[in-house]
């Protein structure tokens, strides 16, 4: 058994950013190098486009208003799919065909944490959108999405239809937007060590090491 107090770990991103997604699949690739350290890895909401309606917008829409024109992105898109090719990830942004404002998803994210399914429920929402071009303003799929994972169907679909836990993630996202997150992934070490972007394993996982080492001599002290 190990008397290491674990660390923490907060990953702030967002379901619909592709950065994010290579950087979930680095954090666990990192953590993989590290197996003797005691991690808790959280999930905490980001708010990418805050400015996409509830009900989200065409992609075409989308890409227009960010980038200039579909066009545009396509270049930009092409180095983020090499990207994530190189981690064994499939990103298909050929298929997305509607833009969600992703409230609903970091719901789910978080009610998925109270059965430790949190990073499988965040895996499964980014797979549909990147890989499947999956539509996460269709509470049909976002409800399936919660059943693969372990969640009830039928009280998803119910909370879903309420209010419930609207205002926390709001509030999760604002908190992070405060304390001067602007870029995502960023990778919080013990609620004092920010870094920024999906960075390489082989470097979060020197981090993870060094920060586990600093808190464990602080607390043996």
């Amino acid at each position: 058994m190990s008397t290491l107090k674990p660390l923490q770990i907060d990953v702030v991103s967002d379901v619909v950013c592709p950065w994010c997604y290579i950087g979930k699949h680095r954090i666990e690739s990192a953590l993989a190098l590290v197996p003797d350290v005691p991690v808790k890895l959280n999930f905490r909401p980001f708010f990418l486009n805050p400015w996409v309606p509830r009900d989200g917008i065409s992609r075409e829409d989308y890409l227009t208003t960010k980038f200039g024109s579909v066009e545009a992105y396509k270049g930009i898109a092409g180095r983020v799919v090499a990207a994530a090719s190189e981690e064994g990830l499939l990103y298909k942004p050929e298929l997305v065909a509607r833009q969600p404002n992703t409230t609903d998803c970091h719901r789910l994210i978080l009610w998925a944490e109270a059965i430790g399914k949190a990073p499988e429920m965040k895996q499964r929402l980014m797979e549909l959108y990147f890989r499947d071009g999956g539509d996460l303003t269709d509470v049909n799929v976002l409800v399936q999405a919660a059943a693969d994972v372990g969640l009830d169907a039928e009280d998803v679909r119910r909370r879903l239809a309420s209010d419930e836990d609207v205002a926390r993630v709001s509030a999760d996202a604002q908190e992070a937007a405060e304390k001067g997150i602007s870029g995502v992934p960023t990778y919080v070490f013990a609620q004092k060590y920010a870094v920024s972007g999906a960075q390489d394993p082989n470097l979060l996982a020197r981090a993870i090491r060094q920060v586990s080492a600093e808190i464990n001599a602080q607390a043996a002290e």
